[in-house]
């Protein structure tokens, strides 16, 4: 990453596609890029060409991905898989057509999505498990090794083996729990909050609670330094970046990058450097290297409409990124 030094700005670097609408998430494929669309639409790009494919028939509310895949979540209750080519796939479809808003995918190929109350797990063998919660579950993850499901939900946070016969653990904390993170160790899980703040434990026998207060506005988007020492996160005029080196952030002050007259809206840490990428609210985007805290322009504020989807490929080479307006791109970082 020392090429980051210069160019000061990387504007020529970026080429834009045309989304036509919101870009809900996006994910690259081996074989090049897709974009869920708020209007139920996959956008695939590949090589500055594109195509649009239905995948529901209604919004897509969330979305993952697999290398191979895009795995979307819709208001008209299916879950779709969509490939660099081809039709879209329906893996799942509720029969009340409920909403899929949050869905999440593990290393090893297991799926687990909500409907209402309920949370759906499917290993990679294509058996499922369900769990009733005791309210609405909003954000889902998986750990990073094993079978074991995060559920933020109302007062906190569920850890569920799908594959035991096991109540969940709960680990509780007043309050409404949206997105989830699990560290790249396992040692930490991190919830944001409707509240305007992050909770944290530390899992072990007894877990430990982690209180990460003074946003001024709620964190929805949540990044891992490919280390697991660093958590970054949204809601506030610059990105806030938790340390999370030895027992967490508990007694630590944060360090803010990216500080501008503008509110974060996504962050998305580089798969193998500490450069973060930040999204705003006027749809700037910078990248910044936390070692030197140097900036480098992608994207200047052209308009107000907010960055909403990053996604870096697995070489760290490229990084898209999608607006609430329909605007994307593709950053091609130099060599």
């Amino acid at each position: 990453m020392t090429t980051l030094t210069q160019p000061a700005s990387l504007r020529e670097h970026v080429t834009p596609i045309a989304a036509e609408t919101h870009v809900v998430a996006a994910r690259w494929l081996k074989q090049g890029l897709a974009l869920a669309l708020a209007d139920g639409r996959v956008l695939r790009w590949r090589d500055g060409a594109t195509d649009m494919v239905e995948a529901h028939a209604g919004g897509i509310l969330c979305a993952t991905g697999d290398g191979e895949r895009l795995i979307s979540g819709g208001d008209d209750g299916r879950v779709v898989a969509t490939r660099i080519e081809g039709a879209p796939e329906e893996l799942a479809k509720d029969p009340k057509r409920r909403w899929i808003d949050a869905i999440t995918l593990s290393a090893s190929g297991n799926l687990a999505w909500n409907t209402g109350k309920t949370v759906r797990a499917r290993d990679e063998k294509g058996r499922v498990r369900t769990l009733e919660a005791a309210s609405t579950p909003q954000g889902l993850v998986f750990a990073p090794k094993g079978y074991r499901l995060a559920i933020a939900q109302m007062n906190g946070v569920s850890l569920w083996y799908p594959n035991t016969e096991a109540k969940p653990e709960f680990l509780e904390w007043k309050g409404s729990h949206l997105d989830l993170a699990w560290s790249p160790d396992g040692r930490f899980v991190v919830s944001s909050m409707q509240e305007n703040a992050l909770h944290g434990w530390k899992l072990g026998d007894k877990p430990s609670h982690m209180r990460m207060t003074g946003y001024p506005a709620k964190p929805r988007s949540l990044s891992w330094s490919h280390d697991g020492l660093w958590l970054a996160s949204s809601g506030a005029d610059g990105a806030i970046v938790w340390p999370f080196q030895g027992e967490g952030p508990q007694g630590k002050a944060p360090r803010e990058c990216g500080v501008r007259r503008a509110r974060v809206t996504r962050v998305a840490f580089h798969p193998g450097a500490l450069v973060l990428a930040i999204g705003y609210d006027d749809g700037c985007i910078l990248l910044v290297r936390l070692t030197d805290g140097s900036e480098l322009l992608v994207r200047p504020a052209e308009r107000d409409s907010g960055i909403s989807a990053f996604a870096w490929d697995k070489a760290g080479k490229r990084l898209a990124f999608g607006a609430e307006d329909g605007a994307a791109g593709v950053l091609v970082l130099p060599s």
